[in-house]
């Protein structure tokens, strides 16, 4: 195998993200916690806190907690519809985390500005070519193209597509990927075609350091690709992001949901941004419910297609094991073919 090859297609996604793989661990509310954060940044990838719905304080000390399991890189996941959005960035700037990824939107330039002027490298998802070249105008620092087949909140797009549509022409910063990916022998396509490295999270969602009821975990383990559906969208004035999950009775129970918000904005009762946030907070809580208490039926099971290729129950530093042994005995593979 041609460690040096391997080694040159890490090497714009480990500087920029300062660890021994290219490979972020995607922020999933209620999982991505000190925990499983740390266990993914001590084993040579990113750790990214999902703050999710917390206040800024409660944000500072699961900073400080991850900090004390963990002397390696990693960042935190703001979500821009958060109505204190500028709280938490003050709190991220005060705790010197390495990297904010902005997530639910699209950052404002002063604020990718304000984190850039204390150090603090930035992150955005870019769903088109013309939004990925606008935040790069910005001053972003790095991009993350999601494709559908990824677990909650997405996007319309595969990754195939992304990748072909806008990875070719991004060269100002390094472009990671995310959605479906389950196995190394992906990730090495996707760097040998320019991506600087991977965005991962259903894969560790079972995790030994995954704080997830093992009712969730199970369900999981059993699924199969076909399982992990998107939600539907009822009405077109709502624009509500897309999840996707394993089907149960939260997927039906969304749809009711978005009747009655649908009702109140009717009747002006709610805005369309209020109507937004209440939907986030039915997310939150009924992913709560599945992964903390293990309610499967009633609960979300936010999941990516990818869960098909989650097995069994392993320790972060054995999946990390067995995702490098994949890409080094597909070079091997590679290797072969061309010297046949």
């Amino acid at each position: 195998m041609d460690l040096a090859h391997r080694n040159s297609l890490f090497s714009r996604g480990n500087k920029f993200l300062g660890t021994t793989y290219p490979i972020m661990g995607g922020a999933m509310t209620w999982l991505s916690e000190r925990n499983l954060v740390s266990a993914i940044s001590n084993a040579g990838g990113f750790g990214i806190i999902a703050c999710g719905s917390m206040q800024s304080e409660q944000l500072g000390e699961e900073i400080e907690a991850t900090k004390k399991m963990t002397n390696k890189p990693f960042g935190v996941n703001l979500i821009l519809l958060h109505p204190d959005i500028d709280d938490l960035i003050d709190c991220c700037i005060s705790k010197k985390v390495q990297l904010v990824v902005f997530a639910g939107g699209f950052p404002k330039k002063r604020q990718i500005e304000l984190l850039k002027s204390r150090g603090i490298k930035t992150m955005c998802f870019a769903t088109t070519l013309s939004i990925a070249k606008k935040m790069i105008s910005y001053g972003i620092d790095s991009l993350v193209l999601e494709g559908s087949e990824a677990g909650g909140h997405i996007g319309p797009v595969s990754i195939n597509v992304l990748i072909q549509d806008i990875l070719p022409e991004i060269n100002e910063v390094p472009v990671f990927v995310a959605g479906g990916i389950g196995r190394g022998e992906i990730i090495l396509k996707f760097l040998q075609l320019g991506a600087s490295g991977c965005q991962i999270g259903t894969r560790f969602v079972c995790a030994t350091e995954s704080i997830a009821h093992e009712n969730f975990k199970k369900i999981f383990i059993k699924s199969e690709a076909r399982n992990a559906q998107v939600s539907v969208k009822l009405d077109e004035r709502f624009p509500i992001i897309p999840v996707r999950a394993i089907e149960n009775s939260a997927t039906k129970e969304f749809v009711n949901e978005q009747k009655k918000l649908l009702n109140l904005i009717e009747k002006k009762k709610i805005s369309l941004k209020e109507a937004q946030l209440e939907i986030e907070h039915f997310w939150a809580g009924s992913l709560k419910n599945a992964v903390l208490n293990g309610d499967i039926e009633n609960g979300s099971l936010m999941a990516g297609q990818s869960v098909s290729m989650v097995k069994e129950i392993q320790p972060v530093s054995k999946i990390f094991n067995d995702l490098l042994m994949q890409i080094n005995q597909q070079l091997v593979t590679e290797r072969r073919n061309n010297h046949a």
